[in-house]
């Protein structure tokens, strides 16, 4: 499977793009992990993330799993491409009441309309590690869209 980016700067273009995305930065959501086909974005708890049982809602787990798939695109399309969700589907598995959430996007198939990823999403706390969901994502390039 060939990940290579078809943008040289796809980098800096995949760090900008989080960076103006105004629900990441309100949920607190953080990129900390950035590669060609691969992103992870972490969340730290916080009340105003919870459901009425104190865990991680499942629209903020849902949210960060579709953003780390949708930048794992991202690092792969050309420059002059933005990405769109098309679909997805997310299981979620374990409720989720750790300090962290980690979402880890990957590519499973590349294109250049339509791109496969998947991403899971991990409850950290004091070393444990437990998965919370896990998700499919369609993702499609769209030419003229600046991300």
């Amino acid at each position: 499977m060939d990940l290579a980016p078809r943008d040289p700067d796809w980098e800096s273009r995949v760090r900008k793009s989080f960076a103006a995305q105004k629900f990441m930065e309100y949920l607190g959501a953080e990129l900390v992990h950035l590669s060609p086909g691969g992103v992870d974005i972490e969340l730290r708890m916080r009340p105003e993330l919870t459901q009425q049982h104190g865990f991680f809602h499942a629209g903020a787990t849902s949210s960060i799993a579709d953003s780390s798939a949708g930048y794992a695109a991202l690092t792969l399309f050309a420059a002059d491409f933005g990405v769109l969700t098309s679909e997805y589907k997310v299981n979620l598995l374990n409720p989720a009441k750790q300090s962290v959430l980690l979402a880890r996007g990957r590519v499973i198939k590349p294109g250049k309309t339509l791109t496969i990823a998947k991403a899971d999403v991990y409850g950290l706390d004091d070393g444990l590690q437990v998965h919370v969901a896990t998700g499919l994502f369609t993702l499609m390039s769209v030419a003229g869209v600046k991300d």
